[in-house]
C-alpha cells in the first residue's frame, strides 16, 4: 500500500519550504580530454565529426596553415584511415609467399633463407593450406650454435683451440627441421579482419606474423606487422631488401611495360582515362593481372595479346600456371584495332584452339623444392 499524504490526516500540518539541491556547473580542472578540447577551441570541431572534419582539415590546409610536416599530414592522414582497412588489402597475395615444407634439412633451409632475404618461413605439412607455423632465422642460427659450442676446458686443451669454441662439424645440416624443435606458431586471420584489431592482437600475443585464411580453410595470404606499420609510415627497406623495379614503365615506342601487380589506379595514372574498368569488375580485382584474367575468364598464356577497352591491348610477357607476372600495354592505331580477340603473338587473329573454351586447371600448391619458391614475405 502506498504511502499516504501526511497534510490529508493531520490538520495541524503547516508545509514547509525546504531547499531544494541544485545542479552546479562542474569546474574543468584541466585533467579532461585535453585533445578534445584543443581541437575543438582551435577549430572549432564537434566530437562526434572529429574523424572526418580533422581529415578534411588536413587536406585542405597547407604545412603552413596546418602546422604540420608534409610527413606528419601524410602518416596522420594514414592513421586516420588504417580503421576502415582490411586484412586482405595489405596481405601479400598466396603467390608470393615462401613457405617451405616441415621435413626440410637445415641445411637447404639455411639456402632458402639466403635467397629469400626474409628472417621468417612459413612452415607447412604437404600443402600450403596446412600450415603448421613458422621458422625464424635467430632460432635456426641458436640451434646450430648450441650444436656446435663445446666446453670452454676441453677447447683449452686441444693443440689448436677452435675459434670461439665452436666445432662447426657437430651439427649435421642433414637434421630435419621437425627434429629441431625450433618451430613457432603464427596467427590465422580471416581475410575481413580490421588491420588494426590484427595489430592489437600481434602486440599482445607478440607474434609478427599472420597466415590469410579463407571461408574454406585454405591459405589465401600473409601478413607481417611490418606490412602494416608501412601502411602509416610508408615502405620500410632494410639492408636485404632489393630495389623493386618501378611497377609501370614507359617504353620509346609509347608502349608499358608493367608489373602484374601494378594496381588498377597506377594503370589509370600512366596509361589515361581509356583505360576504363567496368564497375563490377573493380570490385572483384585490384590489379592489372586479375584484371585480364577476369577479361580472358581464364589465366592468360604468356605470348597471349588480349583485347582491352578502346584501342588498348595486352600482350602476356611472362607468365607461370599460377598467375601472370608482366605484361606489356600498347596503344593501338585504327588500321590493327579488329579483329581482337585473344590470341597468341604470331597466330592467326582467332581465338586459341581449346584454350578460351575451356578455363585451365592448375595447381596452386607451391612446389615442394624451396628454390622455386616466389620471394616477397617480410
Amino acid at each position: 500500500m502506498p504511502d499516504s499524504d501526511p497534510s490529508r490526516n493531520d490538520p495541524s500540518f503547516e508545509p514547509r519550504n525546504l531547499p531544494v539541491p541544485v545542479p552546479q556547473k562542474r569546474e574543468d580542472n584541466g585533467n579532461g580530454n585535453w585533445f578534445v578540447r584543443v581541437f575543438r577551441s582551435v577549430f572549432g570541431l564537434r566530437p562526434s565529426t572529429m574523424r572526418a572534419d580533422l581529415s578534411d582539415f588536413l587536406d585542405a590546409m597547407t604545412p603552413a596553415e596546418s602546422g604540420f610536416s608534409p610527413e606528419e599530414s601524410r602518416m596522420l592522414k594514414s592513421i586516420l584511415g588504417l580503421r576502415e582497412r582490411r586484412v586482405s588489402d595489405v596481405m601479400v597475395p598466396r603467390a608470393d609467399i615462401i613457405a617451405v615444407q616441415q621435413d626440410i634439412q637445415i641445411g637447404d633451409l639455411l639456402m632458402v633463407f639466403e635467397k629469400a632475404g626474409h628472417s621468417r618461413l612459413v612452415i607447412y605439412n604437404d600443402t600450403l593450406d596446412d600450415p603448421v607455423g613458422m621458422v625464424h632465422i635467430r632460432d635456426l642460427i641458436g640451434y646450430m650454435t648450441t650444436r656446435a659450442t663445446i666446453d670452454p676446458a676441453k677447447n683449452a686443451k686441444r693443440r689448436k683451440p677452435l675459434p670461439a669454441g665452436l666445432d662447426l662439424k657437430a651439427i649435421n645440416l642433414a637434421t630435419p627441421l621437425t627434429a629441431t624443435k625450433i618451430v613457432r606458431e603464427v596467427l590465422f586471420v580471416p581475410p575481413s579482419a580490421r588491420v588494426m584489431d590484427l595489430l592489437a592482437r600481434m602486440q599482445a600475443k607478440q607474434i609478427h606474423l599472420a597466415l590469410v585464411i579463407d571461408e574454406y580453410g585454405g591459405t589465401d595470404g600473409l601478413i607481417s606487422i611490418e606490412d602494416i606499420v608501412e601502411q602509416i609510415v610508408g615502405e620500410i627497406a632494410d639492408e636485404h631488401d632489393e630495389d623493386e623495379r618501378a611497377n609501370i614503365v614507359p617504353q620509346p615506342d609509347g608502349s608499358y611495360i608493367a608489373d602484374a601487380r601494378a594496381s588498377l589506379e597506377d594503370v589509370v595514372a600512366f596509361v589515361g582515362q581509356d583505360f576504363v574498368v567496368e564497375e563490377d569488375v573493380a570490385e572483384e580485382v585490384d590489379t592489372l593481372g586479375g584484371y585480364l584474367t577476369s577479361r580472358a575468364g581464364r589465366l592468360p598464356l604468356r605470348g597471349e595479346l588480349i583485347p582491352g577497352p578502346g584501342l588498348l591491348e595486352f600482350e602476356v610477357l611472362d607468365a607461370d600456371p599460377r598467375r601472370v607476372k608482366r605484361v606489356r600495354i600498347v596503344r593501338l592505331t585504327e588500321k590493327r584495332q579488329k579483329p581482337r580477340e585473344a590470341r597468341k603473338r604470331g597466330e592467326p587473329d582467332a581465338v586459341l584452339a581449346g584454350v578460351a573454351q575451356s578455363p585451365l586447371n592448375f595447381d596452386s600448391t607451391p612446389s615442394k623444392d624451396p628454390n622455386s619458391q616466389n620471394p616477397s614475405q617480410s
